[in-house]
């Protein structure tokens, strides 16, 4: 799929295929070169309507903080949940248009139930 996304970059994301199918029967009879998710007059979303609609879907789902729930949220849990089930950051920097991997590290999180003292050799004379 085309994103044009943040800061004006346009890029290619890869989806699962039936993820695909279910945005491109969404499309109707409008044509490949049509958005997706249009405004109105079937145009582009422009950014401030997207946060609207993501903050009026967060309220109606009645998520916990779904005040602070914004396109750039979803952008970040994308990424972090991305890195939590094993992508790489060259690979989350590339889908998120990161110029610097510095900041897509920022998308790793400690967790409680996890320390890197679980990756260590338990066997005596292992390697660490």
């Amino acid at each position: 799929m085309t994103v044009f996304g943040k800061g004006g970059k346009t890029r290619t994301v890869l989806l699962p295929a039936d993820v695909w199918r279910d945005l491109v029967s969404l499309r109707g009879n409008a044509s490949l070169e049509d958005p997706v998710f249009r405004s109105r007059r079937g145009r582009h979303l422009d950014p401030s309507a997207v946060f609207r609609i993501v903050r009026r879907a967060a309220e109606r789902a009645e998520l916990e903080g779904g005040a602070n729930v914004s396109p750039h949220w979803l952008r970040h849990a994308h990424g972090s949940h991305a890195i939590d089930r094993g992508a790489s950051l060259p690979e989350v920097q590339s889908t998120l248009g990161h110029g610097n991997i510095a900041t897509t590290s920022g998308y790793r999180h400690a967790r409680p139930n996890t320390s890197s003292g679980l990756h260590l050799d338990p066997e005596p004379g292992g390697q660490c």
